[in-house]
């Protein structure tokens, strides 16, 4: 887990390292693959994501998601999260070739989704990445807590849970 920074070192080079460290006898590009085949079988969404989501859509909301990784990887995830069917757009990192925090990506996607920067929120737990990159693209950053990452050096709206986000919505759009 050290190894991996949360997702944010690739696991071709966590498995070259653990088979050099340990001295393994195991090939590294097949471990990968069965990480990438076999990961979105034990995906577990944060608790409360069906419940916002459908709540979202109930309400007509455009969605989507903006992720860093590997298209094949990401899209087997949201798949295996069975959330795929909520989203108006998907915009992952490889297949469009930018990566947050760079503004482009949440440019490009309010671009195809039709909307403006200051009708849009965007929830996500990187206070670089994805909350203050969404800031600076003009949309409204919300940050789902994670102790991991240490809290934010700017004060902007945080929450616990994603069922926060019903009361969030609620107070906005009176």
């Amino acid at each position: 887990m050290e190894l991996d920074l949360k997702g944010y070192v690739w696991k071709d080079k966590v498995y070259q390292t653990l088979i050099n460290e340990f001295n393994l006898d195991l090939n590294w590009d097949e471990l990968l693959e069965d990480y990438i085949q076999s990961f979105q079988y034990h995906c577990i969404g944060f608790p409360g994501l069906i419940e916002v989501l459908d709540y979202l859509k109930g309400k007509q909301m455009k969605l989507g998601i903006i992720t860093n990784g590997f298209g094949r990887f990401q899209m087997n995830n949201i798949k295996g999260l069975d959330i795929d069917h909520y989203f108006d757009g998907i915009f992952i990192s490889e297949i469009e070739g930018l990566r947050k925090p760079d503004i482009k990506i949440f440019n490009r996607a309010l671009d195809r989704l039709g909307l403006e920067p200051q009708e849009s929120i965007f929830i996500g737990d990187h206070p670089v990445n994805d909350v203050d990159a969404s800031i600076h693209a003009g949309m409204r950053g919300i940050w789902k807590e994670d102790d991991y990452f240490g809290k934010p050096s700017t004060d902007y709206m945080s929450i616990k849970d994603l069922v926060e986000i019903k009361s969030i919505i609620e107070r906005i759009s009176k």
